[in-house]
């Protein structure tokens, strides 16, 4: 039997591979989320032949291709950490789940391929081969994040092979693909994604709208990105809050004691009520200070108001995800739900004052709101790791059996995090350099008054 490492060098290995995860998470996010803009804005003009439109897909892609540069050797520190940090798991991905690591490869090809034509050649295509190639960079760009999403949620509800003397058998690489929450776990990424690439705009948008120091042509400009923002945003979140919930009945019916510790519920009961904040006492074995609705877990578990929902004392102590994936899941929830909120309030605000400037109160809501929205993915990601924990793989393999030998780690930790602050810090001056270097006013002088017809010259 494997020796187990000891807590401390597992606890930094951990560390080492959520930091790296964490960041490449951002870029990532963006990387899908900003393509569906541009794709948006790109269809829009199509419709309305407003040249503000492809304008916003022109600076959101220069942005993107930043974005990129970032994302591309961030997520190869990624994989090679995956292969030197857990080794022990990585041997049962190559037998079992390596299919959508193999076919991610043609996606990343797909996106990288368009985005090159987009980029240097629009201007020299027509209206729909534009549209065509800034869909399938889209495309591209989605399915990455969909076949990786599939290993993780293989992590969760392994499937497709099966365990004799040790030894994997019988690998069905179909079934471990399609494992029970592929489908919910895929589609939450992706429309979670591209909630955030709304709301990264949208933050932004109203930052250049607080400014003031700009032309009329250019308030409309940010105030048009702005509504179509919200629209997109809105709509995303909730479809992020529906799928949520179909996540939740997934929890129910393969990991019930990640839900059980998400929700802090530890007695097994019908009529189970849904904890909104408070604190886990592990001692006493209850949650301090939540507000309940009684029966909505249930409900929301089973969709009847009496389904039995397990308790975390129907475990084993030693199986219990970490506590504090109760906050991290009232976060993820509550940031949803304010974005829900405020889309909502936005959008009836700007239907009543149409020819008004937007109150100022309303633009510092909106403009912490990329920011929160990338913090509920954070969250939302640290949650379905921790709550596998102790599991790598879920009631399969744990965590300790699945790291390096190697000691030494903190080191690597300390360079890293000095390696990303250090990433984050330079893609925000370059993208400060360049949007500076090319104003609005500027690209104005190419496109007219943004209110008739024609095309628009790519850089």
């Amino acid at each position: 039997m494997k020796k187990v490492k000891p807590l401390e060098e597992l606890t930094i290995a951990r560390s080492l591979f959520g930091s790296s995860l964490a960041f490449h998470i951002i870029f990532a996010t963006l990387g899908v989320g900003l393509p569906f803009m541009i794709l948006v804005a790109e269809v829009v003009y199509q419709i309305t032949k407003d040249r503000d439109y492809p304008l916003m897909a022109k600076r959101w892609t220069k942005a993107q291709a930043i974005l990129l540069g970032v994302a591309i050797p961030s997520g190869t520190i990624v994989a090679v950490q995956l292969s030197l940090l857990w080794p022990r798991f990585m041997e049962i991905v190559g037998e079992v789940i390596a299919l959508p690591f193999q076919i991610e490869l043609f996606a990343f090809f797909l996106e990288a391929l368009f985005m090159s034509i987009y980029v240097y050649a629009a201007d020299r295509l027509s209206a729909a081969a534009r549209v065509i190639s800034v869909f399938l960079v889209a495309l591209g760009g989605s399915a990455s994040a969909v076949l990786i999403t599939a290993a993780n949620a293989w992590m969760n509800t392994p499937t497709g092979f099966e365990v004799s003397g040790g030894e994997i058998t019988d690998v069905r690489p179909l079934d471990a693909f399609l494992n029970p929450s592929f489908a919910s776990a895929a589609l939450h990424v992706l429309v979670s994604a591209f909630m955030t690439g709304a709301f990264a705009i949208a933050g932004l948008a109203a930052w250049r709208l607080l400014k003031g120091n700009q032309s009329r042509r250019e308030s409309a400009y940010h105030r048009k990105a702005l509504v179509l923002s919200l629209l997109v945003g809105g709509v995303m979140s909730l479809a992020t809050a529906w799928n949520g919930h179909v996540a939740g009945q997934v929890l129910y019916d393969h990991q019930p004691e990640k839900l059980a510790a998400a929700e802090g519920h530890f007695k097994t009961e019908a009529y189970a009520p849904l904890a909104i904040g408070g604190i886990v006492d592990p001692e006493k074995r209850e949650l301090v200070g939540a507000i309940k609705i009684p029966g909505m877990l249930s409900f929301l578990a089973d969709n009847r108001f009496d389904a039995v929902v397990k308790g975390l004392n129907e475990f084993p102590e030693e199986n219990w995800p970490p506590f504090y994936v109760h906050t991290l899941f009232n976060l993820m929830v509550f940031i949803g739900s304010w974005l829900i909120l405020l889309s909502i309030l936005a959008w009836v605000v700007h239907w009543r004052r149409r020819e008004k400037p937007l109150p100022r109160w309303l633009l510092w809501l909106l403009v912490p709101s990329g920011v929160l929205s990338l913090l509920g993915i954070e969250s939302g990601w640290v949650f379905t790791c921790s709550g596998r924990q102790p599991w790598t793989i879920y009631h399969y393999q744990r965590t300790s059996e699945a790291v390096t030998d190697a000691t030494g780690l903190g080191l690597y930790f300390v360079l890293f995090i000095g390696l990303y602050l250090l990433l984050l810090v330079g893609t925000a001056i370059v993208m400060r350099s360049y949007f500076r270097r090319h104003p609005l006013s500027e690209a104005f002088a190419t496109t007219g008054n943004g209110l008739g017809k024609g095309e628009v010259k790519h850089e």
